[in-house]
């Protein structure tokens, strides 16, 4: 199912941070040899094994994925699992200085205040125009808390919740089922939680509860973007510039 809202057109997809967490992994490389030292380049993940963008955003709502994975994550696609794999190999791989070389003084991923890999992602920014990355965070959240207390979406919360019920399943909203601790405790998929994720999924089928709630916040949405007119157009320009400094970074490796 595919599911957008306006300020997609501001946010990397999970697609275009392949791109350019790839250039990234080019620019480090050049930084590592600089020093002397080797980098080697991750395998690229192809676009159509990136993650769907906004799979999530109002709980599970594939029926295929909820019969096999129920509410947990469902494993990454054959190219994008192939580049995890091989990332952990070469940070496995890597000695004591290459590790500070690439990740900075505290020499571990997560942990940058420093390194080739923070060089690359400031070089990468060069050229993308300042624009307020903060209230594009800041209005993803607001819109999404303010879309959930929308009058059409409260009252398509509650028609799912009694279609719940029935089932036996008592949650007032589906982003309490999805989050619920009895999921999240381990990776294995009970037939218990199968069940639920199904019916979960049939009854915002049955009740509209995805298209209902995506308009009010495309609605939403729309009005946060009008208000900060000026702000979004830097934001959208910041966008494509970064876009087009990561392809090319890849087209000159």
């Amino acid at each position: 199912m595919s599911i957008s809202v306006p300020l997609d057109d501001y946010d990397p997809s999970p697609a275009e941070l392949e791109v350019i967490d790839a250039a990234e992994d080019v620019l480090t490389r050049v930084c590592m040899r600089r020093q002397g030292l080797s980098w080697k380049l991750l395998p690229r993940a192809a676009a159509r094994d990136a993650e769907p963008r906004n799979r999530r955003r109002y709980g599970v709502v594939e029926p295929g994925i909820a019969r096999v994975y129920g509410y947990h994550l469902p494993a990454d696609r054959p190219t994008v699992a192939r580049r995890a794999a091989a990332e952990a190999k070469r940070r496995k791989a890597l000695d004591e200085a290459e590790k500070k070389a690439a990740y900075g003084p505290e020499g571990r991923p997560g942990k940058t205040t420093g390194g080739c890999l923070k060089e690359a992602e400031e070089r990468l920014l060069e050229d993308v125009p300042d624009a307020d990355f903060d209230l594009l965070d800041d209005t993803i959240g607001a819109t999404y808390e303010q879309s959930m207390k929308d009058r059409s979406v409260v009252r398509v919360f509650r028609a799912w919740s009694v279609c719940m019920k029935r089932a036996g399943y008592h949650y007032a909203d589906p982003m309490q089922a999805l989050t619920d601790e009895r999921w999240l405790k381990g990776s294995r998929v009970s037939k218990a939680e199968i069940r639920q994720a199904g019916t979960d999924v049939r009854c915002k089928k049955s009740t509209d509860l995805v298209p209902v709630w995506n308009a009010a916040e495309n609605r939403i949405q729309r009005a946060a973007v009008k208000k900060h007119s000026p702000a979004f157009t830097k934001l959208r320009r910041a966008q494509r510039a970064w876009m087009a400094a990561a392809h090319r970074v890849l087209a000159k490796s």
